[in-house]
C-alpha cells in the first residue's frame, strides 16, 4: 500500500485517522475510485493450471488463410469423396497468468484498540482489494501483451464514418461480430454521443436491466459502461469494443488460478506476512488473471470515437 502523502515516513495507519473508524463514524471507509467493473462479472472465468493458458487453432498458410475443410453434397449416385484432415498450429499461443500485488501494513495497537465498530485490517485489506481490482480491470482492457484493445486484429477494425458514433457505426461494428454477440465496451461518454446520435436520428436507444442497474442497448446488445477505455485528451476520443463471450463459443474469457494459499475468493488470495520489530503487522494481497481471445471474430474494436460533439436543435416559436 502507497504511504500517506502527508507523511511520507509514515509505514502504516495512525491512531488518529483510526480512531475517526472506531469512535466517530457509522460507515465504512468510501472509497471514490471504486466502480462497479461489470466486465468482470461479465467475462467467464476458467481456472488454469499450471499458470498456463493454451489455445490450440486451425493451422493458417502463411498468407494467414485459415485452412478449409473439403466436403462434398452428395444428392445421388457414387461419387469420390474428399480425403480430408484438419491440421493444427505448431506453435500455439500461450496465456501467462498475470500478477497484481500489494502488501498492507497494520500497526498492532490500532487493529486492538480501534476495531469495536468495524475491523481495521479488514477494511484496509477489503479497500487494496478494491484498489486491485480496478488495477485489473485496466491491465483486461489495456495491457499491452494480452488486454482486449491490442487483441484486436487489423482486419476486425473499423473507424467512425464522421467522428460521432452514429447507428450506422455500430451497426458495422456488428457485422464483425455477428456470430452471439455479447455486449458492447465502452467509455460513458462514448455511450452518450451514441445515445446524442441515435437520437437525433429518431431512434433512441432502448435499456435493459442487468444487476439491477440499466444498461443502453443497440440491436438487443447492451452497451456496458468503464472509465478504463482512455479518451484522448487533444480529441476527445476513444474506441467501443464488441465482444463474444465464453469458451463454448469461442470467444473471450478470464483466465485465474483458484485455490492459491490464502485464497478470500477465486484468484485472489490474502497472506499474513509477520509483524515487524515495530509492532506493524504485514498481510500480501495477490490477484492472478489474465485474459484470452480464443478467436480473432471474437473482438471487433470501432476506433475514432469522438465524444465531444453536440447537436444545436432550433425549436418553432409560437
Amino acid at each position: 500500500m502507497s504511504q500517506p502523502e502527508g507523511n511520507p515516513s509514515q509505514l502504516s495507519l495512525g491512531a488518529s485517522a483510526a480512531r475517526n473508524l472506531a469512535t466517530a463514524t457509522v460507515t465504512i471507509p468510501q472509497f471514490r475510485a471504486i466502480t462497479p467493473r461489470w466486465l468482470h462479472k461479465l467475462l467467464p472465468w476458467v481456472d488454469v493450471d499450471g499458470g498456463v493458458y493454451r489455445v490450440n487453432r486451425v493451422w493458417k498458410n502463411p498468407d494467414g488463410v485459415e485452412q478449409t475443410v473439403d466436403v462434398l453434397t452428395v444428392d445421388s449416385g457414387e461419387p469420390k469423396l474428399p480425403a480430408v484432415f484438419v491440421d493444427y498450429e505448431e506453435h500455439p499461443r500461450e496465456y501467462h497468468l498475470s500478477t497484481i500485488q500489494a502488501v498492507v501494513h497494520t500497526h498492532t495497537q490500532v487493529t486492538d484498540l480501534y476495531s469495536n465498530r468495524f475491523d481495521q485490517l479488514r477494511q484496509q485489506v477489503r479497500l487494496v482489494v478494491e484498489a486491485l481490482k480496478e488495477r485489473e480491470e485496466s491491465e483486461i482492457i489495456n495491457h499491452p501483451k494480452f488486454g482486449l484493445l491490442h487483441e484486436v486484429v487489423p482486419s476486425q477494425r473499423i473507424n467512425t464514418r464522421k467522428g460521432t458514433p452514429t447507428p450506422d457505426d455500430i451497426d458495422d461494428l456488428l457485422t464483425l461480430v455477428w456470430k452471439r454477440p455479447a455486449f458492447f465496451l465502452a467509455h460513458p461518454k462514448a455511450i452518450a454521443a451514441f445515445g446524442r446520435e441515435a437520437t437525433r436520428r429518431g431512434v433512441p436507444p432502448a435499456t435493459v436491466s442487468l444487476f439491477g442497474s440499466q444498461f443502453v442497448t443497440w440491436r438487443g446488445i447492451p452497451f456496458i459502461p468503464t472509465d478504463k477505455l482512455a479518451i484522448t485528451s487533444e480529441g476527445g476520443q476513444t474506441s467501443i469494443l464488441l465482444l463474444r463471450v465464453g469458451e463454448a463459443h469461442q470467444g473471450v474469457i478470464g483466465l485465474q488460478k483458484a485455490g492459491v494459499t490464502g485464497e478470500v475468493e477465486p484468484g485472489l488470495s490474502v497472506r499474513y506476512m509477520g509483524t515487524n520489530d515495530n509492532a506493524i503487522a504485514s498481510h500480501l494481497v495477490t490477484r492472478y488473471f489474465s485474459t484470452a481471445v480464443l478467436t480473432e471474430d471474437a473482438i471487433a474494436r470501432l476506433d475514432n470515437v469522438s465524444v465531444n460533439f453536440y447537436h444545436e436543435y432550433v425549436y418553432p416559436t409560437a
